[in-house]
């Protein structure tokens, strides 16, 4: 079984329809959603804010690779368009991190392929993976710049301004644990 955290983020279109479509595609495979939070552009391009979530999910049949495709063709669905690194999007999935759950216990994938890099390699810089993600899964670690930390301690290391821009909203991507 390979388990996921994903991260999707819109900030073109109907921007909680995007995000609600890949709940949507993702149906029984989800095991976690977080609360849908607003957050300011990461990157520096200019732009109008992001909504992001991130995802739990896990499925037996899929390997890391076939996550990558799974979102990408989501994103393609979406109508997105790769012109400008960090630029405005309709719908962007990461792939955060991926466990394979074997019988002597989960192992994280890691992965230095061109294609996707595991664990992330700029999602401890990133407070809108970090704050929802603790939000789904307060235990978790991430491994980074040769460190394994808790989602807090890579929160701690952030700009508090960075931190304090992912704000929590009240709209729902319509998913109920099973």
């Amino acid at each position: 079984m390979t388990r996921v955290v994903l991260s999707i983020g819109s900030n073109l279109g109907d921007r909680l329809a995007h995000l609600r479509s890949v709940v949507e595609a993702l149906g029984p495979r989800l095991v976690a959603v977080s609360s849908v939070y607003s957050t300011p552009p990461w990157g520096g391009v200019p732009q109008q804010d992001y909504l992001n979530a991130v995802l739990v999910a896990d499925d037996p049949a899929l390997e890391p690779s076939d996550w990558l495709r799974l979102g990408q063709e989501l994103e393609q669905a979406a109508g997105r368009i790769r012109e400008v690194r960090w630029g405005a999007r309709t719908l962007d999935v990461d792939v955060v991190s991926a466990e394979q759950r074997r019988r002597e216990g989960p192992t994280v994938v890691r992965s230095l392929d061109p294609v996707l890099t595991l664990p992330h390699p700029q999602a401890h810089h990133r407070a809108f993976v970090l704050v929802p993600w603790l939000e789904v899964e307060p235990d978790a670690q991430l491994e980074a710049a040769g460190a394994l930390r808790s989602l807090r301690e890579w929160l701690a290391a952030l700009d508090g301004a960075e931190v304090l821009g992912v704000r929590r909203t009240e709209l729902t991507l319509g998913w109920t644990p099973r």
